[in-house]
């Protein structure tokens, strides 16, 4: 069969597609590549030369324990981060898709966080979690509740991280639960009290349900991002206490940018690629269908 010659509108369809795909390729395809490509060599950047070593330098990675520290960082920090960021997105996102007067305002109170920027919301962030004069210290000090000194205590300086990045990522998500919200006909909900459902049988019964492709886009997107954190850590704790919070992300800062083992921190940016493609390629294999027949209910 011959294919189908292009036509007027195929060229003008590829036309508005050709910007994206040109950054795509030159900003997100082309930059993986080249760091798998220096991966497979020892690029003494000081000395100026760049053996040939092939995958050894993926063999010292995975042999090394200050990576797997960092990575399990990075999967605490998504288990903290990612599942109450969920929660609260959600329950927010009832409340901004309700019949009330002044939630235009509210819903974009909400998503200021979302674009402002990292460091300066890491910087205020600092002020909120000071030991003695911080907003979160000073308010409970009023109860006789002891002061925490929140980013050099190993034991809280996670939390502290991930409790921020709820706040921060609470706009995005809870602006696509509230689409979701608003695509479920009326008539489901009509249909649900007058079988009785109301409150929360009728969430749990008809919303919760509706909601599972929100629920995994959700999931998946929100993952990602939270496995790839970076600005709050370089800006608040340098991966401290005691490597309490050096994630993957600024664990390869540190690799490429201070001690300039180039070639060590593109192998462990490869693998955070592979483990971020298995954990979204998870998801969606556990919870696809699932949602897809959550949806249709």
């Amino acid at each position: 069969m011959r294919p189908r010659p292009q036509t007027r509108d195929d060229r003008a369809a590829w036309a508005f597609v050709a910007p994206a795909l040109v950054h795509l390729v030159l900003f997100a395809l082309a930059p993986i590549v080249v760091a798998f490509g220096v991966s497979l060599f020892d690029w003494k950047v000081l000395k100026g030369t760049m053996p040939f070593v092939g995958l050894g330098t993926y063999a010292g990675v995975l042999s090394d324990e200050g990576f797997w520290n960092a990575m399990g960082n990075s999967l605490e920090f998504a288990f903290l981060s990612v599942p109450t960021g969920m929660a609260v997105a959600l329950a927010v996102a009832v409340l901004v898709t309700q019949q009330l007067r002044g939630l235009g305002f509210f819903r974009t109170v909400y998503y200021v966080p979302a674009v402002s920027s990292g460091v300066a919301v890491s910087m205020l962030w600092i002020y909120v979690y000071l030991p003695e004069s911080g907003l979160i210290n000073a308010t409970t000090r009023l109860f006789g509740i002891a002061s925490v000194d929140f980013l050099n205590d190993p034991a809280w300086a996670m939390p502290a991280l991930a409790f921020m990045a709820v706040w921060t990522g609470l706009g995005p998500k809870m602006v696509v639960y509230a689409a979701g919200l608003l695509a479920i006909p009326p008539a489901v909900h009509e249909a649900a009290a007058l079988d009785g459902a109301v409150g929360w049988r009728r969430f749990w019964a008809v919303t919760w349900p509706l909601l599972g492709p929100t629920h995994l886009f959700v999931l998946v997107t929100a993952t990602i991002g939270a496995l790839q954190v970076f600005t709050p850590v370089y800006t608040m704790t340098r991966g401290g206490p005691m490597g309490a919070t050096d994630v993957v992300g600024y664990h390869i800062y540190t690799e490429a940018w201070v001690r300039f083992h180039v070639s060590t921190a593109a192998a462990q940016s490869f693998l955070l690629l592979l483990v971020t493609g298995a954990a979204a390629w998870l998801q969606f294999r556990l919870l696809r269908d699932q949602a897809a027949g959550w949806g249709a209910a």
